[in-house]
């Protein structure tokens, strides 16, 4: 099954994030313009020809967010949006923010 099919699972805590080789398997079946930063989250910059397709963008991210109950970080500017995806309550990644990011991957 495609990453992008699964449903974020809520998080309550008391798991640990996943290890640099729990993530490589996983990373390596979204977007290659992904990047994870120190094991902790994974980030993307999106670019767009001016302000109001990235705000369209933002939006429509934001919706998948709200649908699986899992929330990206956004930075919004003229032409560019950069995500960051983690798992705040345990303060680095689990698998469904790679479920996250490939619904994400699926709309841009």
């Amino acid at each position: 099954m495609a990453l992008k099919d699964n449903r974020c699972i809520p998080c309550e805590g008391g798991i640990p994030p996943l290890k640099s080789e729990e993530i490589t398997p996983l990373i390596q079946q979204i977007n290659d313009d992904w990047t994870v930063i120190a094991d902790h989250h994974i980030e993307r910059e999106f670019k767009f020809s001016d302000f109001q397709n990235a705000l369209d963008f933002v939006n429509q991210a934001g919706q998948i967010c709200e649908d699986e109950g899992h929330h990206a970080d956004f930075e919004l500017s003229w032409g560019r949006v950069k995500i960051m995806i983690w798992t705040h309550k345990i303060d680095g990644l689990t698998e469904s923010d790679f479920f996250l990011a490939a619904k994400i991957d699926d709309i841009s």
